[in-house]
C-alpha cells in the first residue's frame, strides 16, 4: 500500500520546487537526487511514482531532513509571525458592525449553503482542466455553465477523454445529488465551529492541532493537511508540523479552513484574520497563512456590506502587500475590470500562472477573487466562473459560494440551486453528520460577541 502526500520519493520533487521558491538555492541537492535516480518532475496530482527502491527512499528521506531545517522561513516581504504580518496592514475599509441578529442570521445561513452550493458545484469536475470541463459542458448542451453538471447526453468519447471525478460523480451531478455529500471544504468549516464552541475565541494552534487528531479521519486529509497530520503523530508540534517534509505549506489547505472565524466576527476583519493564522499555521507558511487570512476577512466583510469590491479590499487589507498573494490577487482582480470576456480573462489568468500546481494557494486565491469581480456579487455568475476557471474548482466554487451567499442571504439565493442540497450535510465529522445548514447558521450565530 502506498499513501499518497507522504511518500518521500513522490515529496521530494515537491520540496525541491517549493524552496525555489522561497529563494533557496537547491541545486545541490537536486542534483544528488538526479544523480541517485531519482525524478525531478513531482507525480500528477495525488498519484504516486513508480515504488522507489529501499535505497531511493532512504536518500529521499535523508534530502527531505536537509530541506526541513530551512523550510518555509519567513522574509520582510512575506513574515510567518502575525505580529510581523500585522506590521505590514495598511488602514482597511471602514465596516459596520451587525445590530440585527435576524439580518445577520440570513447571512450566515447564505454563508453555509453558497459554500455547500458552490463546491457541490464543482466536485465532479475536480482535477479536470478547463478545456476538458468546455468539452463537457459543451457535449451536454450546458455551455456556457449556469447550473450543476449533468452527465445526459455525454458521449462516451468525451467521457472517456476527461473522465469525472470518481468518488464525487455517483453524488454530484444533477441526476444524483441528494442532499450535500460530504467534503473537506465542508469538513473544516464544521471543525472550525467545534473549536469555537469548544475551545473559546482564545482558542489555540494546539486546540486546533488536537482537534484534527480526535475529530478528523486520517483519511480526509490532503497535501499540507497530511503531512501535518503526520507531523503530529510523529511527534511535533505546530508550527513545525507546518515545514517538516511539508512542501505543501503554500498550497491551498488553509484557505479552505477560515471561512468560520470570518462569519463569528462579523465586519471584524482583523479578529477574523488572526483566528484564521492560528489556524492554518499547523500545516501552512507565507502565501499559504496568507490565502486563510484573505479568505477569514472576506467572509467577514460579506456578513455587513453589499458591496464585493469592499469585501475584496477587506480581505487585501490583512495581506503582506508585497507577497506574492497580493501580487496575484491585485493582479486578477484588474484582469477582471479590464473588460475582457470570461474566457479571454480566465486565458490571461492561466497563463500568469503557467507551471503551478493546481491545488497552490496563488493561482487559486487570483482565481477567486477574479470570479469575485466578475460576477460583481451575483451568486450564480462568480460561482459559475469559479468553477470553469479550472485548478481546484470544488474548493474555489465553495469559497466564491460562500462570499456571495453571505453577500445575498439565504432569502436571496435561487431555489433551484439550493433546493437539492435538502437542508442536509453529509460528513465523517460523527457529530455533525446529517445535520442541517439552518441549524449550522444558528450555532455560528451565536458565536458572534455582542448579538
Amino acid at each position: 500500500m502506498r499513501v499518497t502526500w507522504v511518500q518521500p520519493e513522490d515529496v521530494l520533487p515537491h520540496e525541491l520546487r517549493q524552496a525555489t521558491a522561497e529563494g533557496r538555492d537547491v541545486t545541490d541537492i537536486a542534483a544528488r537526487w538526479q544523480a541517485a535516480g531519482g525524478p525531478l518532475q513531482p507525480p500528477h496530482g495525488g498519484a504516486s511514482q513508480p515504488p522507489a527502491t529501499p535505497v531511493l527512499r532512504a536518500l529521499a528521506r535523508e534530502l527531505l531532513e536537509e530541506l526541513s531545517g530551512h523550510a518555509g522561513i519567513g522574509s520582510a516581504d512575506e513574515p510567518n509571525d502575525f505580529d510581523a504580518i500585522r506590521a505590514t496592514w495598511g488602514t482597511g475599509p471602514v465596516l459596520p458592525k451587525p445590530t440585527d441578529r435576524d439580518a445577520l442570521l440570513e447571512r450566515l445561513h447564505g454563508g453555509w449553503l453558497g459554500r455547500a452550493s458552490g463546491c457541490l458545484l464543482g466536485k465532479p469536475v475536480e482535477k479536470i482542466p478547463r478545456e476538458g470541463i468546455r468539452a463537457i459542458l459543451e457535449d451536454t448542451g450546458r455551455y456556457p455553465l449556469d447550473y450543476y453538471f449533468t452527465a445526459v447526453g455525454l458521449s462516451d468519447e468525451v467521457n472517456a477523454a476527461w473522465p469525472w471525478n470518481r468518488a464525487s460523480r455517483p453524488t454530484s451531478l444533477v441526476e444524483n445529488i441528494d442532499g450535500m455529500p460530504e467534503d473537506d471544504d465542508l469538513n473544516y468549516t464544521l471543525l472550525a465551529l467545534h473549536i469555537l464552541e469548544t475551545y473559546g475565541r482564545d482558542f489555540t494552534t494546539d486546540d486546533v492541532a488536537q482537534t484534527w487528531l480526535l475529530e478528523l479521519p486520517g483519511g480526509r486529509v490532503f497535501t499540507a493537511e497530511r503531512a501535518a497530520y503526520r507531523n503530529l503523530l510523529d511527534g511535533y508540534d505546530p508550527p513545525e508540523t507546518a515545514t517538516r517534509g511539508n512542501p505543501f505549506r503554500e498550497w491551498i489547505g488553509a484557505q479552505i479552513r477560515t471561512d468560520l472565524y470570518g462569519w463569528a466576527n462579523p465586519g471584524d476583519v482583523a479578529t477574523a484574520a488572526e483566528m484564521a493564522w492560528r489556524d492554518a499555521r499547523v500545516s501552512h507558511t507565507r502565501n499559504g497563512l496568507y490565502g486563510a487570512m484573505y479568505v477569514a476577512a472576506m467572509a467577514a466583510a460579506a456578513c455587513v456590506t453589499d458591496d464585493v469590491e469592499q469585501v475584496i479590499d477587506a480581505g487585501l487589507s490583512v495581506v503582506p502587500p508585497r507577497s506574492r498573494l497580493a501580487a496575484a490577487v491585485t493582479a486578477a482582480r484588474e484582469l477582471a475590470h479590464s473588460g475582457l470576456d470570461l474566457e479571454a480573462g480566465l486565458d490571461r489568468l492561466h497563463a500568469a500562472h503557467e507551471g503551478q500546481h493546481w491545488v497552490h494557494v496563488i493561482n487559486n486565491a487570483a482565481l477567486v477573487t477574479y470570479a469575485l469581480a466578475h460576477g460583481r456579487g451575483d451568486f450564480v455568475t462568480s460561482i459559475c466562473a469559479a468553477v470553469v476557471g479550472g485548478w481546484d474548482t470544488d474548493s474555489d466554487g465553495a469559497t466564491v459560494g460562500a462570499i456571495t451567499g453571505a453577500l445575498c442571504g439565504a432569502d436571496r439565493l435561487p431555489e433551484q440551486w439550493i433546493s437539492p442540497l435538502k437542508n442536509r450535510l453529509a460528513s465523517s465529522i460523527a457529530s455533525f453528520d446529517g445535520i442541517g445548514f439552518d441549524e449550522l447558521a444558528r450555532r455560528t450565530g451565536a458565536l458572534v460577541d455582542g448579538l
